[in-house]
Formats: structure tokens, sequence, C-alpha cells
């Protein structure tokens, strides 16, 4: 893990998970969503609410079955409230499934979440959804409403129809209507994970980009 002083927030160590335990958080939700996908409460008429509580509780259940001693270091928080700054008293966001690592808290006496996972429903085909995924989702890690002071962030794409694919086409539709073909998803570069999909976004200075990995879920009733 590499530490550092944000430029986002001045005297604040900036947290950077590439690297293993980056891998690890998606290997849970790879395995999480294994189990969660099987839920009655799991399909594309379901509220995103309601399938993230699955996906977060299967999350949980994932990390105790492995037989790893980082599984042990790893906590899957609720969902909590959020202040994109730390001089902020009312909380401006709320996120959706919070990571803790305990060597990061001891380290850096850091009680924050240490990464986030931002989940949106979504299928290739629904331009609003697309927009949506961008706008309620990329974006918020993009302004550092989230994770203003770590190099990586997560989000979870619920397949709705389409496959991952299309998924990354329509999003990529929406984001070079919008002039940022830079920040367009290509397939991932980690081995261990090449399911996924990552990008590049560009954060107000001074501060330095943050990398997003995308997983795109599908669900077992889902029309392809």
């Amino acid at each position: 893990m590499n530490l550092r002083i944000s430029a986002h927030d001045v005297g604040r160590q900036f947290i950077d998970i590439h690297g293993e335990r980056c891998d690890a958080i998606l290997q849970v939700l790879a395995d999480a969503w294994e189990r969660a996908s099987v839920s009655s409460d799991v399909h594309p008429g379901a509220g995103e609410v309601e399938i993230t509580e699955c996906l977060r509780i299967e999350m949980r259940e994932a990390l105790k079955a492995k037989d790893a001693d980082w599984c042990k270091k790893m906590t899957v928080l609720p969902g909590t409230e959020s202040r994109s700054s730390p001089d902020l008293r009312k909380p401006d966001g709320r996120t959706d499934i919070p990571i803790f690592f305990q060597e990061i808290r001891e380290e850096l006496d850091e009680h924050d979440p240490h990464a986030i996972v931002e989940c949106k429903r979504i299928a290739g085909s629904n331009a609003d959804l697309c927009r949506l995924y961008v706008v309620e989702g990329i974006d918020r890690f993009k302004t550092g409403k989230y994770a203003g002071h770590h190099a990586v962030g997560f989000m979870a794409g619920y397949l709705l129809s389409d496959d991952a694919k299309a998924a990354a086409s329509g999003i990529n539709r929406y984001l070079t209507g919008q002039g940022r073909q830079p920040e367009h998803l290509g397939l991932s570069s980690i081995p261990d994970v090449l399911w996924t999909w990552s990008s590049r976004h560009p954060r107000p200075q001074p501060a330095e980009p943050i990398d997003l990995h995308h997983a795109f879920l599908a669900m077992r009733s889902a029309a392809l």
C-alpha cells in the first residue's frame, strides 16, 4: 500500500490500495455475486437497495468462507453517510458498500472507509441508465464527493439486460457524447480479474486521477 499526503485534503494520508487489496475486493465481489444471484430477491425488477443489501450480506459470507489471513482484516460495512471533506459538519453523500482494512486503520488512524463500492443498475441499451451510471456513479468519484483521498474506487453494475460488453459500450457512448473519450472503460489488465473493466478519471487540481474498477454482474433471470 502506498501512503502519501493527499493534495485534496492537506495533511491527510492518501490511500492507494492498488495491488493485493484491490484484487481481493474484486474477488470477494465475484464470490459474493455467485451467492447473491440465486436469491429470490435479486432480479431485474428488484430495487437497487435490495440487491445491494443481498450483495453486502454475501460479501461477508464470502469472507468467512475463505481460508486466508487477509479475510480477517477486511470488514464490509453497511451503507453509511459520508462527507466529501472532513471539514464538513453535515454529510453530503451516502456510500453503498464501504470497506475497511484493519491494518490501514492501525497505521493511519483513519476511521473513514478505505475503499468504496458504488452500486448501480445498468443495461447497455438503456441510455438513461448509462447516463445515471456516469452522473450518479463515476462522477461521484471524479468530483471527490466519494473517495477524495483514495487512489482506487469500485463500481458494481447490476445487469438488467444485455451483457457486460454492451454495458461498457453504452457507458462509453455517453462519455463520448460529453467529450470524455479519455475516460472510456476498457477491459481490466489485472491478471486474476480479467472479467472486470477499468477506467481512469481526472479530479479537480491538485488532486490526482482516480482509477475505477467496474464489476458488471449478470442476473440469472435477466433477459440476454
